[in-house]
């Protein structure tokens, strides 16, 4: 539908209409990075990032047009504990990037828009980007001409397009790790290419201080794992560990409970199942977002919780928030 057509169906009320013979929803959507120049981290963050303008329209629209709540707003209505009026609104973000703190912190202060921010722990720990940042900065800086892939498969690097398709095979190799063995494959692919992540990138994720920081700005911090593995293809004792301890140093480190979970989805599919519910739970987690797209209603399971993309123009979240309020999408 052309952008003149999604103006004019939201400008006439249909859809917040529609909307409002629904059952009330809620809208958690999904960010990873704010930064003022974008550009500048292609070959690290990669299409993950929103430029501080656009985040800063996007916020806006939230505060005008729906009702920003907390995730914990969000837990209370799942559990029947309290009542959600209007077209309420989640903004969380995963991974814990610097720029939740530098820049989009005081853009949702602004807003009055508060935020939940999911930390992989072991990169906050190390002050090294998660792997699939450098995995995608050594394919697509590298001066190799090839790859070869575990299972033999080469791979040419020419350009850009054979990079992303070599970047994606691995990344599907290494998401099926957690911990050391991830570390290994990422090291020994780093080495093969011949090209690593400089440490000034370090800068890019949060210390302990901006995580407690956060915290104290009226934030909540959640888990993303220890070292960000898709948690369906890990076994279990792995996927037992990325849940526990990575909350447990949370809790250590912010002196605060912390129940609030978000599953990594950087390769493959699927990327939770009943199995990793089954263990969050047993963890202690409260909640726990997915990629899944769509509308949480009150009797989903709050351990498996869908959300919404934002998409990268202030008129794209409108209209992405507009058609899934109204059972569209």
């Amino acid at each position: 539908m052309s952008s003149l057509l999604k103006n004019l169906a939201i400008r006439s009320g249909i859809l917040g209409g529609m909307s409002r013979l629904r059952p009330t929803g809620i809208a958690i959507l999904m960010y990873h990075s704010v930064l003022d120049r974008p550009e500048s981290e292609a070959n690290t963050l990669g299409g993950i990032m929103h430029s501080s303008e656009v985040f800063r329209g996007q916020m806006e629209i939230i505060a005008r047009h729906f009702s920003p709540v907390s995730l914990n707003d969000a837990l209370q209505f799942l559990r029947g504990e309290k009542v959600l009026t209007g077209r309420p609104v989640v903004v969380t973000f995963d991974d814990g990037y610097s720029d939740n703190l530098d820049v989009a912190i005081p853009i949702l202060n602004q807003a009055g828009v508060p935020a939940t921010f999911y930390v992989a722990v072991a990169s906050v720990d190390t002050r090294k980007l998660p792997w699939p940042s450098r995995l995608r900065y050594s394919f697509y800086t590298t001066s190799k001409a090839s790859w070869r892939a575990a299972d033999g498969t080469a791979y040419t690097l020419g350009t850009f397009q054979e990079r992303d398709r070599a970047f994606l095979r691995a990344s599907d190799e290494c998401c099926q790790l957690a911990g050391d063995p991830q570390e290994a494959y990422v090291g020994k692919l780093e080495r093969e290419l011949d090209s690593v992540v400089p440490e000034a990138k370090g800068d890019l994720m949060m210390t302990w201080d901006q995580v407690r920081s956060t915290v104290k700005s009226g934030h909540i911090v959640g888990s993303h794992t220890m070292t960000h593995p898709n948690m369906a293809y890990v076994d279990d004792s792995d996927a037992e560990r990325e849940l526990r301890i990575s909350k447990q140093r949370l809790e250590a480190e912010l002196k605060q409970s912390v129940p609030h979970f978000s599953y990594p989805c950087p390769a493959m599919s699927p990327h939770w199942t009943q199995r990793t519910v089954d263990q969050s739970r047993s963890c202690g987690y409260q909640t726990a977002v997915t990629t899944i797209p769509g509308i949480v209603r009150r009797t989903d399971d709050p351990l498996s919780l869908r959300r919404v993309r934002p998409s990268k123009t202030v008129n794209g979240l409108r209209w992405n928030l507009e058609v899934a309020f109204a059972g569209l999408s």
